[in-house]
């Protein structure tokens, strides 16, 4: 029953989404939406097929940055996450800290970062970890709180030592939330990526979507726009997927 009404609820939204285009088509046909605001979606589909190899180059690049960044980040909260909930004043001290990076922009942050490391792949990668950290730091502290108090008074009746309390109660109790943070930082990754490469470089899916700009071509943007949306959803599908065999007593 569960199956049929989860089948159904994914017909619907396809049903909505293909609802979607043929409007957005039949608009674009009818000329009430310019070209250079919205490009119809067989003029997107066009572009993807007339610039398959540009896209496929660009998007490794975007996607080499990315997956750097976001491994980089993701150990870094993990290291920081236990310190944090091993030592309360290191919270105290960290936690509002990250919290006020947050609320900066990406946008903003970019061009700061360029002007203290340069135009490399440095200020993209401090970039991603700014912001791909946070999510998981707090999910782990999160997964850490909500521990179940009695396994762990089991634990200490035991003498189990800090470590060994961590590596096998608390780590484990925790996995789940570990993912749910995992899979924002995934699509933050990827976003800020595109972002950071908007203010310079050679490749990458930014890059060409700034070139598109300026050459008018906008059916190539949505495109760029569309791909980065697809990759993203990509890689939380795959953190969803990692993460039924790695936890498997979910």
């Amino acid at each position: 029953m569960k199956a049929l009404q989860r089948l159904m609820r994914q017909q619907i939204a396809l049903l909505g989404i293909l609802g979607v285009l043929v409007i957005w088509q039949v608009m674009g046909w009818l000329k009430l939406l310019p070209k250079f605001i919205l490009p119809t979606p067989l003029e997107i589909g066009q572009a993807f097929i007339r610039d398959a190899g540009f896209l496929a180059s660009h998007s490794w690049a975007t996607l080499k940055v990315a997956l750097l960044g976001l491994v980089l980040g993701v150990i870094l909260a993990c290291m920081l996450a236990i310190l944090m909930d091993s030592m309360s004043w290191l919270n105290d001290l960290i936690y509002p800290m990250m919290v006020v990076v947050q609320t900066i922009p990406t946008i903003a942050l970019a061009p700061i970062l360029v002007l203290w490391l340069g135009y490399g792949i440095l200020p993209k990668i401090v970039l991603i970890i700014l912001t791909t950290t946070f999510p998981i730091i707090v999910s782990i502290l999160d997964g850490f709180r909500h521990c179940d108090r009695d396994t762990l008074t089991l634990f200490e009746l035991m003498q189990a030592n800090r470590w060994q309390i961590l590596w096998h109660f608390k780590i484990p109790a925790s996995s789940p939330y570990f993912y749910a943070g995992l899979r924002v930082s995934v699509s933050y990754a990827f976003i800020t990526t595109v972002v950071s490469e908007w203010l310079g470089g050679f490749e990458g899916l930014g890059v060409y979507m700034i070139q598109s700009k300026k050459l008018f071509q906008y059916d190539t943007m949505f495109a760029i726009i569309i791909l980065v949306s697809v990759i993203s959803l990509l890689g939380m599908k795959l953190v969803a997927v990692s993460e039924k065999y790695v936890i498997k007593w979910k």
